[in-house]
């Protein structure tokens, strides 16, 4: 399995820390969750079906009404391999590792390119890029992308864009072209909304394959309860609003006292920052002891942080970092 942040369990058990004691910097979720309250007694018992509030919510806030909802972007990206025949894909280095690993399994050539020969490719069937990129925190605007998606499509190739952690930069979306041929799109409602637990993403296609990979996910492959939490989320242009200028205001800080603390920031979004450090994993041993977990990556050496998202948190890492 691949490593991913926010294991708990498995930190607990490690360093003897309960898991409500840890201060949990690793996933790059929002600390600002939408508020998922008033779920009526009745969805718990029916069987889901998607509620048409629901599909209109998330078509004014995607753009585009060719989309199906999963259980989580990494749902869709496991079905990937299924809905797309490729010889050959590209993915950027570093980049989340799930893209890589789905399609090596699946028998298919992947290499891993720097990022800035990743845009320019043109001898790979599929050209799968995170925007913006995790953990390295590149935007690569529209424009851009839709360059590098008359590329594919002129070959007959595919451009699939992981828009995760996209949404306090939706100018930069190319969500609303996916219906086009050569476009696949995945988004996610756990970053920005907080809604991690509740697996609720967005696969946006042609209508063939949105056709494909419902058949393959199979019915009821988003609960109920989640439907109805995304429903009001989606919608509550408000709520949008304030956590997209709360997560830049925070964003800034984290910056801010990383780099007061020694750590110069190779990247960032408004969800991390990304500090190369040749003694990674032993630093993020080191604030382990004092239950703050961080992702740790080895190729480069490097550290991701997310937000604190209270006054305390936010003086127990730096209380961490100055004993460091």
């Amino acid at each position: 399995m691949i490593e991913h942040g926010g294991n708990l369990a498995a930190a607990a058990q490690r360093y003897g820390i309960a898991p409500e004691e840890w201060l949990d910097l690793s996933t790059g979720v929002s600390p600002f969750g939408y508020p998922a309250q008033d779920i009526r007694p009745e969805i718990w018992r029916r069987l889901p079906s998607e509620p048409p509030a629901f599909r209109a919510a998330a078509a004014r806030y995607y753009g585009t009404r060719s989309f199906l909802p999963v259980p989580g972007s990494q749902a869709a990206i496991q079905l990937l391999p299924m809905l797309i025949a490729a010889q050959s894909v590209a993915v950027a280095r570093p980049t989340y590792g799930e893209h890589a690993s789905v399609w090596a399994r699946s028998g298919t050539i992947v290499e891993a390119l720097p990022e800035e020969a990743l845009v320019q490719t043109a001898r790979h069937d599929v050209v799968v890029l995170c925007n913006p990129n995790n953990p390295t925190g590149t935007l690569r605007s529209a424009a851009e992308l839709r360059e590098l998606w008359e590329r594919q499509s002129a070959r007959r190739g595919w451009l699939v864009v992981d828009e995760a952690f996209i949404d306090t930069e939706p100018q930069c979306s190319v969500a609303s072209h996916a219906g086009a041929d050569g476009l696949l799109v995945l988004r996610s409602m756990g970053k920005f909304f907080g809604l991690a637990g509740a697996r609720v993403g967005f696969l946006f296609a042609p209508p063939q394959l949105l056709e494909n990979a419902a058949a393959a996910i199979g019915p009821w492959s988003v609960s109920g309860p989640a439907l109805a939490v995304a429903t009001k989320a989606l919608a509550d242009a408000a709520f949008c609003s304030r956590v997209r200028k709360l997560l830049k205001v925070e964003s800034t800080r984290l910056r801010e006292i990383l780099e007061k603390h020694g750590y110069p920031i190779a990247g960032a979004t408004d969800f991390f920052a990304w500090v190369k450090h040749p003694r990674a994993r032993n630093i993020q041993e080191r604030l382990a002891r004092d239950g703050i977990l961080i992702r740790a990556f080895d190729d480069p050496p490097s550290l991701r942080f997310g937000l604190a998202g209270s006054e305390a948190a936010w003086n127990r890492l730096e209380h961490s970092l100055g004993k460091l």
